[in-house]
C-alpha cells in the first residue's frame, strides 16, 4: 500500500488491572505497514479506581462511571495530541477500548463500559469502539484480541515465538513461521497481575506489590498453588478466554501476606507454563509485555517455570506499556477496511470477524 494508504490513529486502553489509561499513536495501513509514535499512561487516582472496581460485574452505577470514564479517555487523547502539537484533525481514527466490566463468552456477552459517542463529540475525532460484542455474538471468546498486532510487529522476527502479556489477565499470543497466514495461537493463560494487586490491596493497603517486594519476601506454598491449579480451565483447549475474577482466591485463605503474594506469583508462573502444551511446536523464545514484566518476581518465576529464553518486549524494540493501546489504534484502522479483528485460531470465532462500531465526529 501506498503512504496515502496509511491514517494516524490512536488507541486507547483500560486494562482489567484497572490503573489507568494508556494512550499511543500509531501511523498504520492497518496491515503489515506500522510506525509507532508518541504515547502516554494517566493513572487513575485512588477515589476513581475504588469506583471503577464497584461496577465490575456490571454492579452498581455504572452509568455514571462509564461517563467519568469517557471524560478521563477525553482527556488522555487531548493531553496526549497538545503534549505533541498534533492538531485533532490530523488523526482519522480513536481506537477506544474501554473498561471491560463483564466477560462471559459462554453466555455471548461482554460488556466493556465507555461511550463511544461521547468520546468523538469531546474530541472532535471518529471513534470506533465495541471491538469485542461481534466476535462474541459469533460464537467466540472475544478475548484475546491483541494477537494480529502481536503478528504483524513480529513479521521479522524468528518464530515460533510467544508473546507473553502479563496485564490483569495473562494471554499469550504464539506466533509460527508463517505468521497470520493459519499459523495463530492465542488464548488467556491464567492470571496476571488482578489476583496479586487485589492481595496486596486487601494485605498492604498498596494496589500493587511494588517491585515484587512482597511476593519475594515470602515462600511459595505448594499444596495451594497445586490446588489452585485443579481449575477446569487449565484442561480446557484453545481459544479460551477468561473474566478478570474468574478464580477463587479461597484456597490463600490463612496464608500471610509475603506467602500469599509469592503463591499468586507461582501460579501467574505456573498457568503460564501449562500454556506450552497448546503449542502446535514449542517457541524458541517468549517476550513479556503488560505491567507483570515491571515485577521481578514475575519475571524470574517465568525465567524458572518457562525452561526457554525470557525477555521484556523492549528486548526486540517494542513499547511494552503502550502495546495494548497501539494494538486498538491498529485495530481500528483494520476496523474501518472491514479487515478482520480475530480469527478463528485466536477467539475460536468460526471464521475470521470484523467488528467494532464507527462512532463519527460532528464536522
Amino acid at each position: 500500500m501506498s503512504g496515502k494508504d496509511r491514517l494516524l490513529a490512536l488507541g486507547l486502553m483500560s486494562g482489567t488491572s484497572c490503573d489507568g489509561i494508556d494512550a499511543a499513536l500509531v501511523e498504520t495501513d492497518g496491515r503489515a505497514s506500522i510506525s509507532c509514535g508518541a504515547w502516554l499512561t494517566e493513572p487513575y487516582d485512588a477515589t476513581f479506581q475504588a469506583r471503577l472496581r464497584s461496577v465490575l460485574g456490571g454492579r452498581g452505577d455504572v452509568a455514571a462511571v462509564e461517563r467519568e470514564l469517557t471524560e478521563r479517555h477525553a482527556r488522555a487523547v487531548g493531553d496526549l495530541l497538545s503534549k505533541h502539537s498534533i492538531p485533532p484533525a490530523q488523526v482519522g481514527v480513536v481506537g477506544f477500548h474501554g473498561q471491560t466490566v463483564l466477560h462471559e463468552p459462554e453466555r455471548r456477552r461482554t460488556w466493556q463500559i465507555g461511550d463511544g459517542a461521547l468520546l468523538s463529540e469531546l474530541t472532535g475525532i471518529d471513534v470506533v469502539n465495541d471491538f469485542r460484542t461481534a466476535d462474541v455474538a459469533a460464537g467466540g471468546q472475544g478475548a484475546p484480541f491483541v494477537p494480529l498486532f502481536h503478528a504483524a510487529l513480529a513479521a521479522a522476527l524468528p518464530r515460533p515465538l510467544a508473546v507473553l502479556n502479563v496485564g490483569g489477565v495473562a494471554n499469550v499470543t504464539w506466533i509460527g513461521e508463517e505468521g497470520v497466514d493459519g499459523d495463530l495461537v492465542a488464548f488467556d493463560t491464567g492470571p496476571g497481575n488482578a489476583m496479586l494487586n487485589d492481595w496486596a490491596l486487601r494485605h498492604t493497603g498498596r494496589p500493587v506489590d511494588i517491585d515484587g517486594a512482597l511476593a519475594r519476601s515470602g515462600r511459595v506454598d505448594a499444596a495451594v498453588l497445586a490446588a489452585m491449579l485443579t481449575n477446569s480451565y487449565f484442561d480446557r483447549p484453545a481459544p479460551k478466554s477468561l473474566d478478570r475474577d474468574a478464580f477463587d482466591p479461597a484456597p490463600l485463605h490463612g496464608l500471610g501476606a509475603a506467602d500469599g503474594a509469592a503463591t499468586l506469583v507461582a501460579f501467574t508462573a505456573a498457568s503460564a507454563a501449562r500454556a506450552r502444551e497448546l503449542f502446535p511446536r514449542p517457541a524458541v523464545r517468549w517476550l513479556i509485555a503488560g505491567g507483570g514484566r515491571h515485577n521481578p518476581a514475575i519475571m524470574a518465576a517465568l525465567a524458572d517455570r518457562l525452561g526457554t529464553p525470557v525477555a521484556p518486549v523492549e528486548s526486540v524494540g517494542w513499547n511494552g506499556d503502550a502495546l495494548e493501546a497501539q494494538a486498538f489504534a491498529y485495530l481500528a484502522v483494520r476496523s474501518l477496511r472491514g479487515l478482520p479483528l480475530s480469527v478463528p485460531t485466536t477467539t475460536g470465532v468460526p471464521r475470521p470477524m470484523t467488528g467494532g462500531r464507527l462512532n463519527p465526529a460532528r464536522r
